[in-house]
């Protein structure tokens, strides 16, 4: 996520090199054309204008559906930042109830809670790496008991089947009495939500913006560049001072560039972009905020912008 309110001018630079690129192509072209007398006239400028206005409505509703795609995803992460509090919560005060009436040792009950815990903190991290598509589960293997976390390996959605197994567990404290008969009542619909969260994470990676929107802006974005020049060669003629048509035709096609560059990086918040949620941090904040709920003081560093940005 970008935090800095100054851009770097050549990371933006980067961003829209093929789109700048054939910007100046056709600036400059459009301007040696006319001055060789190759090209007698130039287009209408109506041409740029009334295909401005259709880019401009393609862009400005790719934009739209763009931000609101990023910003549900960045209310689901905020929702499964809730339900792990939630669950943690209430786990720990079941737990403990349950030490404090004499039903289970203080060790069974620490033993329990910790495990349940620190579960759920891992899937937080598992769900992170599986919409990333990143490969690296030695960020939760402190989190699990080690045969659980080799059998995890070779499953296909190791978030989901941290929740099973979660919800297995939570079964088998009922029945050893570390939590009460009818603590599962509460509980379930905290861990459920945590499954609704997850599907919903799902849907917005597994489910792109319509392709259609997307093809026909990148195709209309190039077409309005190409042609800019030429319909803007002929006015500047007309004022003597062609030298400025390549600088305001690249400053014309740099700003409708930027604004669908926009839509494009935020239409998928799960790529490990600069661009996406900050789920490196949040993943950080449920680990850190769960663990102090279970008493432990050596927290994990917390994870903070770094030159503007906030992965």
């Amino acid at each position: 996520m970008i935090l800095r309110r100054i851009f770097s001018p050549v990371k933006v630079a980067r961003y829209l090199q093929m789109e700048l690129s054939l910007a100046i192509a056709a600036s400059a072209g459009a301007f040696v054309l006319y001055n060789l007398g190759l090209l007698s006239s130039g287009l209408p400028f109506s041409v740029a204008a009334i295909l401005g206005s259709a880019l401009a409505i393609f862009i400005a509703f790719r934009n739209n559906s763009a931000y609101g795609r990023w910003w549900e995803a960045r209310t689901i992460w905020g929702g499964i930042i809730n339900s792990s509090r939630a669950f943690a919560r209430q786990v720990i005060a079941n737990a403990d109830n349950a030490a404090a009436t004499g039903k289970v040792t203080a060790e069974q009950a620490e033993a329990n809670k910790r495990e349940i815990v620190y579960r759920t903190i891992a899937f937080a991290h598992a769900l992170r790496l599986h919409l990333r598509r990143q490969t690296d589960p030695e960020e939760y293997r402190h989190l699990l008991p080690a045969d659980e976390f080799t059998a995890l390996q070779t499953k296909q959605n190791p978030p989901n089947m941290l929740l099973q197994t979660q919800g297995i567990r939570i079964k088998e404290a009922v029945r050893s009495e570390v939590l009460g008969p009818f603590d599962n009542i509460s509980i379930e619909p905290t861990l459920a939500s945590l499954n609704n969260h997850q599907g919903a994470c799902e849907r917005i990676k597994n489910t792109p913006l319509l392709r259609q929107y997307d093809f026909f802006t990148r195709l209309f974005l190039v077409v309005f560049i190409v042609l800019l020049p030429f319909c803007l060669v002929g006015d500047f003629q007309k004022i003597n001072l062609p030298q400025l048509m390549p600088v305001i035709s690249v400053l014309l096609a740099f700003v409708f560039a930027t604004m669908g560059k926009v839509g494009e990086v935020n239409e998928d918040p799960f790529e490990n972009r600069i661009t996406d949620i900050p789920m490196t941090a949040m993943c950080n904040t449920i680990e850190r905020d769960l663990r102090e709920m279970l008493g432990e003081t050596d927290l994990p560093i917390m994870v903070l912008p770094e030159d503007g940005y906030l992965w």
